[in-house]
C-alpha cells in the first residue's frame, strides 16, 4: 500500500467514525479521572477498573443473557474496585499513588486468574457467548452523506461518553456539590473549615470515577469487541490520565485530548498495513502521550515564568512608587 493511498484513507470518513470509536474508551476513564484528580485523590487506578468491568461485564451477560445486565455488573465492578481505592487513602491513608499501583497489578492478575477458574484459558473468554452492546443508526443523520458515515452507527457508549462530558461540566460547575468538589480539592483545610465533609466528597468523586472507568472497560469488551482479553486495556487507563493534565483538566479538553490520543492510536492502526515493523507502529500512541506531555510541560512552565515575571514587575512598580512617595 503507498503512502498516497494511506494519506487518502486518514481523511476519509470511516477513518474519522474509527477515530471517534477509538476515543470512547479513553473518554470514559478520563472523565472519570477528572473528577477524582479535581477532588484531591488522584485516581492511578483507571487501569485495573477498566479491567475489572470488562471482564464482569462479558461474564455476567454470557451467562445472564442480558447486556442490560452485564453493563451494571461492569459499572458496579469499576465502582468497587474504586471503593477499595478510597479506603486504603482515605481511611488507613495510603499514598493514592502506591494504592492506584498496586490496585492494577491486582487487577491484571485477578481477572486472568477468575477467567481462568471459570473457562480454564488464561487468555480470553472466546469460549462464553458476551453480549454486545447495541450500535444506534441515527434517524436521518445516516442518511446524509460523509457526516452519517461519521457520526452514525456508533454504540450507545460512544453517544453517552460525549453526553456524560457534558454532565461532567455541569456538575463541576453549575452545581454545589461540584463547587465543594473543587474546593476540596484546591484546599481540603478551607474547604473543611466551612463544613464540608472532605472524605465523603472524596469518595463520592472516586465512585464516579469508578463507575466511568468501568464503562470505559464495558466498550472494549462488549462494545469494541465481543470477548475479554488479557490486559486488553493495554495502557488506556494510563493514556486517559494523560488526558486529564494535556486537557488542561477541564472537562471538554480533557474530552479533546482523549480524542487526540484516539486519532494516534488510529493512525497506528492504519499504518499497520504498510511495510513498517510492527513494533514501530504500535508504539505511536505512547509516543504521541509523551511528546503530548512534554509540550503541555513546556507550556506550562513557560506560563509559571511568565507569571512570575508580570507579579516581580509589578512588584518593583510599586517599589517604585512608594520609594517616588517618600
Amino acid at each position: 500500500m503507498s503512502i498516497e493511498v494511506v494519506l487518502n484513507s486518514i481523511f476519509s470518513a470511516l477513518f474519522l467514525a474509527s477515530v471517534i470509536r477509538i476515543s470512547t474508551p479513553l473518554i470514559l476513564p478520563a472523565l472519570g479521572g477528572l473528577v477524582s484528580d479535581l477532588s484531591g485523590a488522584p485516581n492511578i487506578a483507571l487501569e485495573g477498573m477498566m479491567l475489572a468491568g470488562a471482564l464482569a461485564g462479558v461474564l455476567v451477560s454470557s451467562y445472564t443473557h442480558s447486556v442490560a445486565l452485564g453493563v451494571l455488573a461492569g459499572m458496579l465492578a469499576g465502582l468497587v474496585i474504586s471503593m477499595v481505592l478510597a479506603y486504603f487513602h482515605l481511611v488507613l491513608k495510603t499514598d493514592p499513588i502506591l494504592a492506584g499501583v498496586a490496585i492494577n497489578i491486582l487487577c491484571s492478575g485477578g481477572t486472568i486468574f477468575v477467567l481462568y477458574v471459570l473457562t480454564g484459558d488464561k487468555g480470553n473468554s472466546a469460549s462464553l457467548m458476551s453480549g454486545a452492546v447495541p450500535n444506534v443508526p441515527i434517524p436521518i443523520l445516516k442518511d446524509i452523506p460523509v457526516l452519517g458515515t461519521i457520526l452514525s452507527g456508533h454504540n450507545i457508549l460512544t453517544y453517552l461518553a460525549f453526553i456524560f462530558a457534558g454532565l461532567v461540566s455541569l456538575m463541576l460547575y453549575r452545581t454545589r456539590f461540584g463547587a465543594h468538589l473543587r474546593a476540596v480539592g484546591e484546599n481540603a483545610v478551607a474547604a473543611s473549615s466551612v463544613g464540608i465533609n472532605v472524605i465523603r466528597t472524596r469518595v463520592i468523586a472516586l465512585a464516579i470515577s469508578g463507575v466511568l472507568a468501568g464503562l470505559g472497560g464495558i466498550n472494549m469488551s462488549m462494545g469494541y469487541l465481543t470477548l475479554f482479553q488479557r490486559d486488553m486495556t493495554a495502557g488506556r487507563g494510563f493514556i486517559a490520565l494523560a488526558a486529564v493534565h494535556l486537557g488542561g483538566r477541564t472537562p471538554f479538553g480533557t474530552v479533546l485530548a482523549a480524542v487526540f490520543f484516539g486519532f494516534a492510536d488510529a493512525l497506528s492502526n492504519m499504518l499497520g498495513s504498510l511495510k513498517i515493523p510492527s513494533q514501530l507502529v504500535q508504539i505511536i500512541p505512547y509516543v504521541a502521550t509523551i511528546i503530548a506531555l512534554v509540550l503541555y510541560n513546556v507550556r506550562r512552565q513557560s506560563q509559571i515564568i511568565d507569571r512570575a515575571r508580570k507579579f516581580q514587575e509589578k512588584h518593583l512598580a510599586e517599589m517604585a512608587a512608594i520609594q517616588a512617595k517618600q
